[in-house]
């Protein structure tokens, strides 16, 4: 009887082919995130920078426990992110080394290094994420909801973290957008919220014309000016103290605004693509780019778990689509607006001024 009832439940034509496998890989994919964030934490990546070691020794450097030792950097060689020696001997024996990949973006040492984004992936969204489905009922509203952002910058070490993590997820656009955008065709250019500065130090360095910089609070201005000075910039580009939503916009041929718009409601980013618009000279260009979503909300998974994050993060933040993005372009006041890809999930918005 327990079975008649079980094949009443199969829908017909379901085939018997299928599996759960892609639905168990996805419920499960918080694991290998983890394994990943925890030796970026401990900063397993920048010790192998200095040379191959085995795990012996490297649980000695590290402070790690024998027992899991080796099962978490055999996790990370079958993910891919190590690479391990041994030397003709047992498997596991060997020695572990960093592959060129994260050699060069999860060495700290590096200017290439984006770990910052995972250090803040580990500390603050990883935990944060448990939440969503509290978000998903409540809409994560309301007086109670403490304000990330006057949390994060009213402490140094959360403000310095958040500024790396930043930089983190614009190196790869801002080196795209440096090859992509005729910046021949304008001389100076100002970074909206900028953070480090990852964006002016980018674009400075693949075009000697361009002067400009940065703007954001006045606390974010030592980080920014130590960051440019690294990269030898200070003489051409500068940071601008102010707020974005009482200020007035630094003025420049090209406005950018990188992982900014998702952050706010719809009122506050029509706001601040109106502060963009009166900032710009006639033909002046504003960029915009954030993970936005597909048109048709089908592909981009991407965006619209960006978009969660703002749900779970923020008071009224969400990701958009580059309609969406252009049409509030256009109601800002500027004549045009396009949307065109960048690095990995990133695309950008270029809006002119008549």
């Amino acid at each position: 009887m327990q079975d008649e009832n079980d094949a009443a439940r199969e829908p017909a034509g379901v085939d018997a082919a299928l599996s759960p496998q892609r639905l168990l890989q996805l419920g499960m994919g918080f694991w290998p995130a983890k394994v990943l964030l925890s030796a970026v934490e401990l900063g397993l990546f920048t010790l192998l920078a200095r040379g191959p070691l085995d795990a012996a020794a490297i649980g000695a450097a590290l402070g790690l426990h024998p027992r899991g030792t080796a099962d978490f950097l055999d996790a990370l060689v079958a993910l891919h992110v190590l690479g391990r020696d041994d030397g003709g001997g047992p498997a596991g024996t060997g020695k572990y080394s960093n592959l060129p990949e994260t050699a060069h973006f999860l060495d700290k040492a590096r200017p290439s290094y984006v770990g910052g984004l995972l250090e803040m992936a580990n500390v603050r969204l990883y935990p944060s994420w448990g939440s969503l489905t509290d978000a998903l009922r409540t809409g994560n509203e309301g007086p109670g909801k403490p304000d990330v952002f006057e949390a994060t910058y009213g402490d140094e070490d959360s403000l310095r973290g958040f500024l790396r993590a930043m930089t983190g997820v614009s190196l790869g656009p801002a080196q795209a957008m440096a090859q992509r955008f005729p910046w021949h065709t304008c001389e100076s250019v100002i970074d909206i919220g900028t953070a480090q500065g990852v964006l002016p130090v980018q674009l400075a360095l693949a075009h000697p014309h361009l002067r400009g910089g940065g703007f954001d609070l006045p606390v974010v201005g030592p980080v920014f000016e130590a960051y440019v000075a690294e990269h030898g910039l200070q003489d051409r580009l500068r940071f601008y103290p102010g707020d974005f939503f009482r200020d007035p916009c630094p003025q420049a041929d090209v406005l950018v605004m990188g992982h900014i718009l998702h952050d706010w409601n719809l009122e506050q980013k029509r706001l601040l693509l109106e502060k963009c618009h009166a900032a710009l000279p006639a033909g002046g260009r504003l960029i915009v780019y954030d993970t936005m979503i597909d048109d048709a909300r089908r592909e981009h998974a991407f965006g619209l778990m960006m978009s969660l994050n703002m749900l779970i993060e923020t008071h009224g933040g969400f990701d958009y689509t580059g309609a969406q993005c252009c049409a509030w372009a256009r109601q800002a006041g500027f004549a045009q607006a396009r949307v065109e890809p960048l690095a990995g999930a990133e695309s950008m918005m270029v809006a002119t001024k008549a």
